[in-house]
Protein backbone atom coordinates (compact mmCIF):
# COMPACT_ATOMS: atom_id res chain seq x y z
CA UNK A 1 0.00 0.00 0.00
CA UNK A 2 1.44 3.51 -1.12
CA UNK A 3 0.97 6.11 1.46
CA UNK A 4 3.08 9.06 2.70
CA UNK A 5 3.14 10.00 6.50
CA UNK A 6 6.26 11.47 8.78
CA UNK A 7 6.61 8.49 10.47
CA UNK A 8 5.33 5.16 11.02
CA UNK A 9 6.43 4.12 14.19
CA UNK A 10 3.89 6.50 15.85
CA UNK A 11 1.08 5.18 14.76
CA UNK A 12 0.50 3.48 18.59
CA UNK A 13 -0.06 6.88 20.10
CA UNK A 14 -2.61 7.79 16.90
CA UNK A 15 -4.41 4.92 17.57
CA UNK A 16 -5.17 6.09 21.50
CA UNK A 17 -6.07 9.26 20.05
CA UNK A 18 -8.27 7.46 17.54
CA UNK A 19 -10.36 5.67 20.21
CA UNK A 20 -10.01 8.33 22.41
CA UNK A 21 -11.99 10.71 19.78
CA UNK A 22 -14.02 7.55 18.85
CA UNK A 23 -15.99 7.82 22.45
CA UNK A 24 -17.15 11.43 22.28
CA UNK A 25 -18.90 10.22 18.19
CA UNK A 26 -21.55 8.00 19.23
CA UNK A 27 -23.97 9.36 16.32
CA UNK A 28 -21.23 8.62 13.94
CA UNK A 29 -20.53 5.02 15.15
CA UNK A 30 -23.92 3.89 14.35
CA UNK A 31 -23.69 5.22 10.98
CA UNK A 32 -20.48 3.34 10.73
CA UNK A 33 -22.52 0.07 12.52
CA UNK A 34 -25.32 0.62 9.71
CA UNK A 35 -22.61 1.10 7.00
CA UNK A 36 -20.87 -1.83 8.04
CA UNK A 37 -23.93 -4.37 7.57
CA UNK A 38 -25.44 -2.52 4.49
CA UNK A 39 -22.02 -1.63 2.16
CA UNK A 40 -24.00 1.43 0.83
CA UNK A 41 -20.41 2.57 -0.88
CA UNK A 42 -19.47 -0.63 -2.29
CA UNK A 43 -16.80 -0.47 -4.95
CA UNK A 44 -16.83 3.38 -4.75
CA UNK A 45 -13.56 4.90 -4.87
CA UNK A 46 -13.20 7.88 -3.37
CA UNK A 47 -10.66 10.43 -2.44
CA UNK A 48 -10.90 12.87 0.68
CA UNK A 49 -8.57 16.66 1.01
CA UNK A 50 -9.52 16.56 4.61
CA UNK A 51 -8.07 17.73 7.99
CA UNK A 52 -6.09 14.71 8.90
CA UNK A 53 -7.33 14.35 12.75
CA UNK A 54 -8.47 11.81 14.88
CA UNK A 55 -11.85 13.05 14.18
CA UNK A 56 -11.41 12.49 10.46
CA UNK A 57 -9.90 9.59 11.20
CA UNK A 58 -13.19 8.15 12.64
CA UNK A 59 -15.29 9.38 9.50
CA UNK A 60 -12.42 7.50 7.17
CA UNK A 61 -13.19 4.29 8.99
CA UNK A 62 -16.60 4.68 8.74
CA UNK A 63 -16.37 5.61 4.86
CA UNK A 64 -14.13 2.62 5.06
CA UNK A 65 -17.04 -0.01 7.20
CA UNK A 66 -19.21 0.87 4.20
CA UNK A 67 -17.34 -0.32 1.32
CA UNK A 68 -15.29 2.47 0.40
CA UNK A 69 -11.90 2.64 -1.27
CA UNK A 70 -10.40 5.48 0.39
CA UNK A 71 -7.65 7.85 -0.20
CA UNK A 72 -6.81 10.26 1.99
CA UNK A 73 -4.69 13.24 2.12
CA UNK A 74 -4.36 16.50 3.71
CA UNK A 75 -6.36 19.95 3.04
CA UNK A 76 -3.47 22.14 5.15
CA UNK A 77 -0.10 22.18 5.81
CA UNK A 78 -0.33 22.65 9.68
CA UNK A 79 -3.22 20.61 10.64
CA UNK A 80 -1.97 17.09 9.81
CA UNK A 81 -1.63 15.31 13.24
CA UNK A 82 1.38 13.07 12.64
CA UNK A 83 0.57 10.03 14.92
CA UNK A 84 -2.90 9.97 13.46
CA UNK A 85 -1.81 9.47 9.93
CA UNK A 86 0.56 6.89 10.99
CA UNK A 87 -2.56 5.12 12.69
CA UNK A 88 -4.67 5.22 9.75
CA UNK A 89 -2.08 3.20 7.75
CA UNK A 90 -0.69 0.77 9.78
CA UNK A 91 -3.95 -0.26 12.13
CA UNK A 92 -6.51 0.53 9.68
CA UNK A 93 -5.16 0.14 6.00
CA UNK A 94 -6.34 3.42 4.55
CA UNK A 95 -3.59 5.34 2.34
CA UNK A 96 -2.68 8.54 3.65
CA UNK A 97 -0.89 11.56 2.28
CA UNK A 98 0.04 13.93 4.94
CA UNK A 99 2.81 15.38 6.89
CA UNK A 100 2.45 18.32 9.36
CA UNK A 101 4.23 21.20 8.32
CA UNK A 102 4.96 19.65 4.71
CA UNK A 103 5.85 22.38 1.67
CA UNK A 104 3.58 23.69 -0.90
CA UNK A 105 5.07 21.18 -3.59
CA UNK A 106 4.58 18.18 -0.97
CA UNK A 107 1.28 19.36 -0.45
CA UNK A 108 -0.22 19.35 -4.22
CA UNK A 109 1.69 15.98 -4.54
CA UNK A 110 -0.23 14.65 -2.25
CA UNK A 111 -3.30 16.28 -4.03
CA UNK A 112 -2.03 14.64 -6.83
CA UNK A 113 -1.91 10.76 -5.15
CA UNK A 114 -5.83 11.01 -4.09
CA UNK A 115 -6.34 12.48 -8.07
CA UNK A 116 -4.21 9.26 -9.24
CA UNK A 117 -6.55 6.91 -7.12
CA UNK A 118 -8.97 7.92 -10.15
CA UNK A 119 -12.00 8.80 -7.40
CA UNK A 120 -15.78 8.49 -8.31
CA UNK A 121 -16.80 10.75 -5.17
CA UNK A 122 -14.51 13.18 -3.64
CA UNK A 123 -14.41 15.13 -0.31
CA UNK A 124 -12.95 18.38 0.46
CA UNK A 125 -12.52 20.97 2.96
CA UNK A 126 -11.38 23.87 1.26
CA UNK A 127 -12.17 22.72 -2.38
CA UNK A 128 -8.72 22.52 -3.66
CA UNK A 129 -9.01 18.78 -4.20
CA UNK A 130 -11.83 19.72 -6.63
CA UNK A 131 -10.09 22.72 -7.50
CA UNK A 132 -6.96 21.07 -8.86
CA UNK A 133 -9.15 17.96 -10.85
CA UNK A 134 -10.85 20.69 -12.64
CA UNK A 135 -8.14 23.32 -13.68
CA UNK A 136 -5.54 20.31 -14.44
CA UNK A 137 -7.73 17.48 -15.18
CA UNK A 138 -11.09 18.39 -16.46
CA UNK A 139 -11.64 14.81 -18.59
CA UNK A 140 -11.76 13.10 -15.20
CA UNK A 141 -14.72 15.15 -13.74
CA UNK A 142 -17.45 13.04 -15.90
CA UNK A 143 -16.22 10.68 -13.68
CA UNK A 144 -17.21 11.89 -10.57
CA UNK A 145 -20.73 11.64 -9.36
CA UNK A 146 -20.03 13.73 -6.13
CA UNK A 147 -18.00 15.90 -4.80
CA UNK A 148 -18.97 16.99 -0.63
CA UNK A 149 -17.60 20.05 0.46
CA UNK A 150 -16.85 20.66 4.56
CA UNK A 151 -16.05 24.58 4.65
CA UNK A 152 -17.56 27.50 3.90
CA UNK A 153 -14.21 28.67 1.66
CA UNK A 154 -14.89 26.35 -0.26
CA UNK A 155 -18.52 26.42 -0.50
CA UNK A 156 -17.46 29.89 -1.39
CA UNK A 157 -15.30 28.79 -4.40
CA UNK A 158 -17.91 26.22 -5.79
CA UNK A 159 -20.79 28.44 -5.86
CA UNK A 160 -18.33 30.95 -8.06
CA UNK A 161 -17.57 28.36 -10.07
CA UNK A 162 -20.90 26.80 -10.34
CA UNK A 163 -22.16 30.85 -11.12
CA UNK A 164 -19.58 31.13 -13.81
CA UNK A 165 -20.62 28.04 -15.35
CA UNK A 166 -17.65 26.32 -14.18
CA UNK A 167 -18.08 23.57 -12.07
CA UNK A 168 -17.80 20.16 -13.81
CA UNK A 169 -19.27 17.84 -10.98
CA UNK A 170 -22.24 17.52 -9.13
CA UNK A 171 -21.58 19.31 -5.08
CA UNK A 172 -23.25 18.71 -1.76
CA UNK A 173 -22.51 21.69 0.31
CA UNK A 174 -22.17 19.98 3.67
CA UNK A 175 -20.96 23.14 5.47
CA UNK A 176 -24.39 24.64 4.73
CA UNK A 177 -26.03 22.15 6.86
CA UNK A 178 -27.58 23.49 10.09
CA UNK A 179 -26.37 20.26 11.42
CA UNK A 180 -22.58 21.39 10.44
CA UNK A 181 -22.76 25.33 10.39
CA UNK A 182 -24.69 26.05 13.54
CA UNK A 183 -22.29 23.82 15.55
CA UNK A 184 -19.14 22.56 14.27
CA UNK A 185 -18.37 26.22 12.70
CA UNK A 186 -19.92 28.06 15.71
CA UNK A 187 -19.22 25.91 18.85
CA UNK A 188 -16.21 24.13 17.11
CA UNK A 189 -14.40 27.26 16.04
CA UNK A 190 -15.66 29.33 18.76
CA UNK A 191 -13.75 27.09 21.38
CA UNK A 192 -11.09 25.73 19.74
CA UNK A 193 -9.87 29.13 18.49
CA UNK A 194 -9.33 30.45 21.75
CA UNK A 195 -7.48 27.25 22.52
CA UNK A 196 -5.21 27.70 19.85
CA UNK A 197 -4.49 31.12 20.83
CA UNK A 198 -3.96 30.21 24.58
CA UNK A 199 -1.80 27.19 24.00
CA UNK A 200 0.42 29.87 21.76
CA UNK A 201 0.94 32.72 23.58
CA UNK A 202 -0.40 31.81 27.32
CA UNK A 203 -2.31 35.10 27.62
CA UNK A 204 -4.73 36.03 29.82
CA UNK A 205 -7.91 36.42 27.67
CA UNK A 206 -9.65 38.39 30.25
CA UNK A 207 -9.20 42.14 29.97
CA UNK A 208 -7.65 41.87 26.40
CA UNK A 209 -9.18 43.68 23.50
CA UNK A 210 -9.82 40.76 21.00
CA UNK A 211 -11.24 42.24 17.45
CA UNK A 212 -13.00 39.52 15.20
CA UNK A 213 -13.01 39.97 11.51
CA UNK A 214 -16.45 38.62 10.59
CA UNK A 215 -19.66 37.46 12.08
CA UNK A 216 -20.37 34.73 10.59
CA UNK A 217 -21.32 31.67 12.42
CA UNK A 218 -17.48 31.07 13.14
CA UNK A 219 -16.84 34.78 13.54
CA UNK A 220 -20.15 34.58 16.17
CA UNK A 221 -18.28 31.63 18.09
CA UNK A 222 -15.29 33.03 18.71
CA UNK A 223 -16.65 36.40 19.39
CA UNK A 224 -18.38 34.42 22.29
CA UNK A 225 -15.79 31.95 23.45
CA UNK A 226 -13.96 35.21 24.24
CA UNK A 227 -16.41 37.57 26.13
CA UNK A 228 -17.37 34.41 27.85
CA UNK A 229 -13.59 34.56 29.13
CA UNK A 230 -13.42 38.27 30.10
CA UNK A 231 -12.65 39.80 26.74
CA UNK A 232 -13.86 43.01 25.68
CA UNK A 233 -14.28 42.01 21.94
CA UNK A 234 -14.33 44.38 18.92
CA UNK A 235 -16.16 43.00 15.79
CA UNK A 236 -15.23 43.76 12.06
CA UNK A 237 -17.91 43.11 9.46
CA UNK A 238 -18.37 44.59 5.71
CA UNK A 239 -22.30 42.91 5.62
CA UNK A 240 -24.74 45.21 7.68
CA UNK A 241 -27.00 42.35 8.54
CA UNK A 242 -24.20 40.95 10.17
CA UNK A 243 -22.88 44.30 11.97
CA UNK A 244 -26.20 44.77 12.86
CA UNK A 245 -26.44 41.70 14.35
CA UNK A 246 -22.80 41.97 16.35
CA UNK A 247 -24.05 45.62 17.52
CA UNK A 248 -27.11 43.76 19.23
CA UNK A 249 -25.42 40.99 20.18
CA UNK A 250 -24.16 43.32 22.56
CA UNK A 251 -20.20 43.50 20.52
CA UNK A 252 -18.23 46.87 19.83
CA UNK A 253 -18.50 47.26 16.02
CA UNK A 254 -16.33 49.09 14.53
CA UNK A 255 -13.66 49.00 10.82
CA UNK A 256 -10.91 47.60 11.12
CA UNK A 257 -9.17 50.97 10.74
CA UNK A 258 -10.77 52.15 13.86
CA UNK A 259 -10.15 48.46 15.09
CA UNK A 260 -6.20 48.17 14.94
CA UNK A 261 -4.78 51.54 17.27
CA UNK A 262 -6.69 49.64 20.27
CA UNK A 263 -7.14 46.07 19.72
CA UNK A 264 -4.56 43.42 21.66
CA UNK A 265 -5.59 40.22 19.80
CA UNK A 266 -7.23 39.79 16.00
CA UNK A 267 -8.56 36.94 14.47
CA UNK A 268 -9.64 37.17 10.99
CA UNK A 269 -12.52 34.35 10.12
CA UNK A 270 -14.36 35.93 6.96
CA UNK A 271 -12.92 33.83 3.99
CA UNK A 272 -11.77 36.76 2.62
CA UNK A 273 -8.20 38.08 1.09
CA UNK A 274 -6.05 40.62 3.29
CA UNK A 275 -8.56 41.62 5.96
CA UNK A 276 -5.66 42.64 7.75
CA UNK A 277 -3.24 44.54 5.69
CA UNK A 278 -0.11 47.01 6.09
CA UNK A 279 -2.58 49.84 6.50
CA UNK A 280 -3.47 48.15 9.94
CA UNK A 281 -0.37 46.67 11.05
CA UNK A 282 0.94 50.32 10.89
CA UNK A 283 -1.70 51.47 13.73
CA UNK A 284 -1.02 48.24 15.42
CA UNK A 285 0.23 48.90 19.06
CA UNK A 286 3.15 47.41 20.68
CA UNK A 287 2.47 43.56 21.02
CA UNK A 288 -0.33 42.90 19.41
CA UNK A 289 -1.04 39.27 18.33
CA UNK A 290 -2.76 38.37 15.12
CA UNK A 291 -3.95 35.08 13.80
CA UNK A 292 -6.43 33.46 11.41
CA UNK A 293 -9.22 31.33 11.87
CA UNK A 294 -9.99 31.09 7.90
CA UNK A 295 -8.99 28.17 5.98
CA UNK A 296 -6.31 29.41 4.11
CA UNK A 297 -3.86 31.49 5.00
CA UNK A 298 -4.65 34.73 3.00
CA UNK A 299 -6.72 37.11 5.14
CA UNK A 300 -3.80 38.03 6.65
CA UNK A 301 -1.16 39.87 4.39
CA UNK A 302 1.63 38.49 5.65
CA UNK A 303 3.86 39.30 2.57
CA UNK A 304 3.23 42.67 3.48
CA UNK A 305 4.33 42.30 6.81
CA UNK A 306 7.48 40.70 5.94
CA UNK A 307 8.26 43.79 4.07
CA UNK A 308 7.23 46.44 6.71
CA UNK A 309 9.54 44.38 9.29
CA UNK A 310 13.12 45.61 9.75
CA UNK A 311 13.77 42.25 11.86
CA UNK A 312 11.93 39.02 12.06
CA UNK A 313 12.36 36.27 14.92
CA UNK A 314 10.51 32.99 14.20
CA UNK A 315 9.38 30.54 16.89
CA UNK A 316 9.76 33.06 19.80
CA UNK A 317 7.19 30.52 21.34
CA UNK A 318 6.58 27.33 19.56
CA UNK A 319 4.04 28.47 17.53
CA UNK A 320 4.40 32.47 17.09
CA UNK A 321 6.59 34.54 15.18
CA UNK A 322 7.83 38.25 16.29
CA UNK A 323 8.13 40.92 13.41
CA UNK A 324 9.76 44.37 14.96
CA UNK A 325 8.60 47.23 12.98
CA UNK A 326 11.44 49.93 11.84
CA UNK A 327 9.47 52.03 15.07
CA UNK A 328 10.66 49.29 17.08
CA UNK A 329 7.02 47.96 17.67
CA UNK A 330 6.89 44.19 18.01
CA UNK A 331 3.54 42.09 15.81
CA UNK A 332 3.48 38.33 16.56
CA UNK A 333 1.91 36.46 13.89
CA UNK A 334 0.50 33.18 15.30
CA UNK A 335 0.82 29.72 13.53
CA UNK A 336 2.00 31.35 10.15
CA UNK A 337 -1.08 32.84 9.45
CA UNK A 338 -2.47 29.48 9.22
CA UNK A 339 -5.74 27.71 11.14
CA UNK A 340 -4.92 28.60 14.49
CA UNK A 341 -6.96 26.13 16.13
CA UNK A 342 -5.12 23.00 14.25
CA UNK A 343 -1.86 24.72 13.91
CA UNK A 344 -1.52 25.35 17.66
CA UNK A 345 -4.47 23.17 19.35
CA UNK A 346 -6.03 20.54 18.32
CA UNK A 347 -8.53 21.60 15.94
CA UNK A 348 -12.76 20.93 17.15
CA UNK A 349 -14.10 19.01 19.57
CA UNK A 350 -15.19 15.21 18.60
CA UNK A 351 -18.36 15.95 20.02
CA UNK A 352 -19.09 18.79 17.70
CA UNK A 353 -17.63 16.90 14.56
CA UNK A 354 -19.57 13.79 15.46
CA UNK A 355 -23.06 15.70 13.45
CA UNK A 356 -20.53 17.11 11.16
CA UNK A 357 -18.70 13.73 9.93
CA UNK A 358 -22.36 11.79 10.52
CA UNK A 359 -24.06 14.50 7.93
CA UNK A 360 -20.72 13.52 5.58
CA UNK A 361 -20.90 9.94 5.61
CA UNK A 362 -25.05 10.07 5.34
CA UNK A 363 -24.09 12.75 2.65
CA UNK A 364 -21.79 10.09 0.72
CA UNK A 365 -24.63 7.66 0.48
CA UNK A 366 -27.40 10.06 -0.55
CA UNK A 367 -25.04 10.65 -3.31
CA UNK A 368 -24.81 7.23 -4.21
CA UNK A 369 -28.35 6.47 -4.25
CA UNK A 370 -28.69 9.40 -6.52
CA UNK A 371 -26.17 9.40 -8.68
CA UNK A 372 -28.32 9.20 -11.86
CA UNK A 373 -30.43 12.67 -11.44
CA UNK A 374 -27.91 14.79 -9.86
CA UNK A 375 -26.63 17.25 -11.84
CA UNK A 376 -23.14 19.22 -12.07
CA UNK A 377 -24.56 22.58 -9.42
CA UNK A 378 -24.02 22.96 -5.51
CA UNK A 379 -26.83 20.99 -3.76
CA UNK A 380 -28.25 21.62 -0.26
CA UNK A 381 -28.21 18.17 1.87
CA UNK A 382 -31.55 16.83 2.47
CA UNK A 383 -33.31 18.20 5.80
CA UNK A 384 -34.39 14.56 6.32
CA UNK A 385 -30.41 13.81 6.90
CA UNK A 386 -30.18 17.33 9.26
CA UNK A 387 -33.07 15.29 11.06
CA UNK A 388 -31.96 12.12 11.60
CA UNK A 389 -28.47 13.22 13.01
CA UNK A 390 -30.48 16.07 15.34
CA UNK A 391 -32.45 13.64 16.68
CA UNK A 392 -29.51 10.54 17.47
CA UNK A 393 -27.00 13.71 18.57
CA UNK A 394 -30.09 14.29 21.73
CA UNK A 395 -30.53 11.10 22.38
CA UNK A 396 -27.03 10.56 22.93
CA UNK A 397 -26.97 13.78 25.27
CA UNK A 398 -29.49 12.29 27.07
CA UNK A 399 -32.43 15.26 25.98
CA UNK A 400 -36.05 14.34 25.11
CA UNK A 401 -38.48 16.47 23.55
CA UNK A 402 -41.89 16.96 22.63
CA UNK A 403 -44.18 15.39 20.00
CA UNK A 404 -47.12 17.18 18.09
CA UNK A 405 -50.53 16.28 19.03
CA UNK A 406 -52.81 15.25 16.27
CA UNK A 407 -54.74 18.90 17.16
CA UNK A 408 -51.38 20.84 16.54
CA UNK A 409 -50.11 19.48 13.75
CA UNK A 410 -53.82 20.13 12.02
CA UNK A 411 -53.47 23.85 13.31
CA UNK A 412 -50.65 24.09 11.92
CA UNK A 413 -51.65 23.04 9.01
CA UNK A 414 -55.19 24.75 8.87
CA UNK A 415 -56.12 28.02 8.13
CA UNK A 416 -59.23 28.51 9.18
CA UNK A 417 -58.92 29.12 13.10
CA UNK A 418 -58.49 32.45 13.58
CA UNK A 419 -58.43 34.75 16.75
Amino acid sequence: MAYDVKDISLAAGGKKRIEWADRDMPVLALVRERFAKEKPLAGRKMSACLHVTAETANLARTLVAGGADLVLCASNPLSTQDDVAASMVKDYGIPVYAIRGEDRDSYYAHIEAAIAHRPSMTMDDGADLVNVIHSKYPERAGEIVASMEETTTGVIRLRAMESAGALLMPVVAVNDAATKHLFDNRYGTGQSTIDGIIRATDILIAGKRIVVAGYGWCGRGVAMRARGLGANVIVTEVDPLRALEAAMDGFLVMPMAEAAPVGDVFITVTGDIHVIRKEHFEAMRDGSYVCNSGHFNVEIDIEALERMAKKKTSGVTTHADEYEMSDGRRIYLLGEGRLINLAAAHGHPASVMDMSFATQALVSEYAVKNADILEPRVYDVPRSIEEWVSELKLSSMGISIDTLTEEQEKYLSSFEMGT
